[in-house]
């Protein structure tokens, strides 16, 4: 459901942080079997490329999907800025989506009544043993309550990582706290329950690939899923 809105203002107060002291630059791409998010099914497989910048803590990521397997499948581009110091991050999240209330799919529309971009903004803390995260769309093209009413659709999630047989694990569990058309609820639900294994295969002695394995149950929908997939970067 999910290049000139995306503004913010981020402050902190005058602290000590650990933050990067240089430039750093993400360019990736994630190849998948199906396109699961949030224990939701948004495609089949799908290229997921991601390029992003960072400095002193503050990001800028953008982040897209396409279908390859069915050209029908939604097609996805993101934009999010986000701020850690310390455990603590925060940050704002534009998507858009080629399916929404604009059937010609115009990127540069933000009709409030007719655009398909999503606005969410996010909050979280990493407490090493395990993170926590809540995330609430605030504009755009959010659901709706059992009243009609736009619902601030909103999804919290619990992950603990943890590593077992040289393979790096994540255990997670997300909840929607109130009704909405955006993820199919009509009240607080689980809708995923994850167990993520990731391992880095080697292909030279300076190369590798992380390949990734996820079971996906969402009990709320009654449905689960095997997603494989692996990345590719430089």
């Amino acid at each position: 459901m999910k290049k000139i809105v995306l503004l913010a203002i981020l402050f902190a107060t005058a602290m000590s942080v650990t933050a990067q002291d240089k430039v750093e630059t993400t360019v990736a791409a994630d190849v998948v079997n199906q396109y699961i998010w949030r224990g939701q099914d948004l495609g089949n497989v799908s290229l997921q490329p991601t390029l992003g910048i960072g400095y002193k803590g503050l990001s800028l990521t953008a982040w897209g999907s396409v279908g390859i397997s069915d050209p029908s499948d939604t097609k996805e581009f993101d934009l999010t800025l986000g701020y850690t110091f310390g455990g603590l991050n925060i940050g704002i999240t534009d998507y858009w989506f080629n399916d929404g209330l604009d059937p010609e799919a115009r990127y540069f529309k933000y009709d409030a009544n007719n655009t398909n971009h999503v606005f969410e903004a996010n909050i979280g803390y990493d407490f090493g043993v395990a993170s926590i995260q809540w995330w609430t769309n605030f504009a755009g093209n959010d659901g709706v309550n059992k009243d009609g009413d736009r619902a601030y659709s909103s999804y919290m999630e619990l992950a603990v990582p943890f590593k077992l047989s040289d393979i790096e694990w994540t255990a997670s569990a997300g909840a929607v706290p109130w009704a909405t058309t955006s993820y199919g609820t009509t009240g607080f639900a689980v809708t995923n329950l994850s167990l993520k294994a990731t391992k880095e295969i080697k292909v030279t002695d300076s190369f590798s690939i992380p390949v990734f394995g996820q079971l996906v149950g969402n009990p709320c929908s009654q449905k689960a899923y095997l997603v494989f997939g692996f990345t590719l970067q430089p």
